[in-house]
């Protein structure tokens, strides 16, 4: 573990951030502590240096819904440890998100001391299950196959169908990435191959059914 800990906070709610933060403060680690209120912020945050050595995601905030966000920072930064800290305790999305290379998922409901013992077990370089989660369970082909279409794209693809997603035209996605409408159309075309589908349309309602399938549960304000 390097002498000083580097770790983000990527959620949307402030009060929710400012727990995060009392629960690292009580570590007995030093720790430098970065905050992002939207997915495009953290991206931007992970991008900077050396980037943070462990990252506490929500699954829905400004810019990601979902598992969408998590496929894309497992694909764009595999070698940062990911916790998902969020609402939803439906066990299909846990056992999802841990599938996709979360290395730790906490529930919001948990106690500040719980939140602490799944950051410790993530350093220690354990996976974090919340009690009570099977990871054996058989997972649905369907959604298995789901899963392999979205992980299949790249990073840039994934953010560039989230964008879609967010109903953004190529213009307006070309501005975001800094890119050529050609570039984003070139980019359209693979995902919409990938995820064996004609249109953006189609492939914007596999976004969906892949962000909020098996979810039981909503966040504050409706965010996961």
């Amino acid at each position: 573990m390097a002498e000083k800990l580097s770790i983000l906070i990527a959620d949307d709610h402030p009060l929710f951030r400012d727990a995060l933060a009392s629960a690292i403060s009580g570590l007995d680690i030093e720790s430098e502590v970065s905050l992002a209120g939207n997915f495009n912020d953290a991206i931007s945050a992970l991008a900077e240096g050396n980037g943070p050595d462990i990252v506490l995601l929500d699954l829905n905030m400004p810019g990601s819904r979902g598992l969408s966000g998590l496929n894309q920072l497992r694909g764009q930064y595999p070698a940062c440890p990911v916790v998902v800290v969020s609402a939803v305790e439906d066990p299909n999305t846990i056992r999802r998100s841990l599938a996709m290379g979360a290395s730790g998922y906490v529930p919001k409901s948990s106690s500040i001391e719980e939140m602490r013992n799944a950051i410790r077990s993530v350093l220690d370089g354990d996976i974090y299950v919340p009690q009570g989660i099977d990871l054996d369970v058989e997972q649905d082909a369907e959604e298995a196959e789901l899963i392999d279409r979205m992980q299949s794209l790249t990073p840039q693809q994934s953010r560039v169908l989230g964008m879609l997603g967010e109903g953004l035209l190529n213009k307006q996605i070309a501005y975001e990435l800094g890119v050529s409408e050609a570039t984003v159309k070139a980019h359209v075309s693979a995902i919409l191959l990938k995820l064996g589908v004609d249109s953006r349309t189609q492939a914007v309602i596999l976004l969906s059914k892949f962000s909020t399938a098996g979810e039981g549960g909503t966040d504050e304000g409706g965010a996961a």
